[in-house]
């Protein structure tokens, strides 16, 4: 975000702006990251430059995402839990994930 340091934040491109929350988040020099939907809205590009960084900052951090685009969250996570309803029918890796008959029936209607 060099690059953009002198850019009014509400001049930014949406990705950029998702980008500059995360940094400033960071900031703080936390232990835990908390992500809620980091990547809505964003062109595939963009998400996937998003998701690449938050993977990389899982090297230093621990980060807590929730995220609808299964693509991303399969890419980047090492262990998934799925809720259905409140309730959390399925914890694991993402192989394992994918293969669950619960989280199939509850997402994609059927196992």
């Amino acid at each position: 975000m060099k690059d953009k340091a002198g850019i009014p934040s509400n001049t930014l491109a949406h990705g950029d702006q998702r980008l500059l929350e995360v940094a400033m988040a960071l900031a703080g020099d936390p232990k835990i990251l908390f992500l809620d939907e980091p990547t809505a809205g964003m062109s595939p590009v963009e998400t996937d430059r998003i998701a690449q960084i938050i993977k990389g900052l899982t090297e230093t951090i621990a980060v807590v995402l929730v995220e609808h685009d299964m693509d991303v969250v399969m890419s980047i996570s090492d262990e998934i839990t799925v809720l259905n309803q409140g309730s959390v029918i399925a914890e694991g890796p993402p192989r394992e994930i994918q293969n669950n008959d619960l989280v199939k029936e509850a997402y994609l209607g059927h196992a």
